[in-house]
C-alpha cells in the first residue's frame, strides 16, 4: 500500500483538507498521513467546510513532521510554499508535488465571506486530490 504524506505550515487547514480528500479518493489503495512543519490544531472552520461535502475530519489531529521521520513515503505533497522551502530531508525516494493552495485561515471579511473562501480552497483542493489519485494510484 503507498503512503502519501501532505505537508503545510501548520497542518491545520490545507493540509487537513487534502488529507480528508485523499483518504476519500484513495479508498484502500494508500495510507494518506498529514503533517506540518508547525502544529497549530485542526481549524474548525475546515471541519465546518468539510462536513458541507459529506466529509468528517473531526477527528483529524494536527501533528508535527518529526512524528513521522521514520516513516517510508511514497509521494510527499507539499501545499504552501512555506512548506516546500522548510520541508526536512527525508532519508527516502519520495517523489514530491508541490502545490501552492491559498490559505484560507488568512480570509478576512463577514463570517459568510471567510466561509467562501474556505470552499473556494476547498474545491481547488478538491479538485487536485481527484486528480492526483487518479494520476499516481
Amino acid at each position: 500500500m503507498k503512503k502519501v504524506l501532505v505537508l503545510c505550515t501548520g497542518n491545520s487547514c490545507r493540509s487537513q483538507l487534502a488529507e480528508g480528500y485523499l483518504r476519500y479518493f484513495a479508498g484502500d489503495k494508500a495510507k494518506i498521513f498529514s503533517a506540518g512543519v508547525e502544529t497549530h490544531g485542526v481549524n474548525p472552520r475546515a471541519i465546518a467546510t468539510m462536513k458541507e461535502d459529506g466529509i468528517d475530519i473531526s477527528g483529524h489531529t494536527s501533528n508535527n513532521i518529526s512524528e513521522y521521520a521514520s516513516v517510508d513515503f511514497d509521494y510527499v505533497i507539499t501545499v504552501c510554499d512555506n512548506a516546500r522551502e522548510r520541508c526536512p530531508f527525508f532519508p527516502s525516494n519520495a517523489k514530491k508535488f508541490h502545490y501552492n493552495f491559498p490559505d484560507p485561515a488568512k480570509a478576512t471579511g463577514t463570517e459568510e465571506e471567510i466561509l467562501q473562501q474556505f470552499r473556494n480552497v476547498r474545491q481547488v483542493i478538491k479538485d487536485y486530490c481527484e486528480a492526483f489519485v487518479k494520476d499516481n494510484l
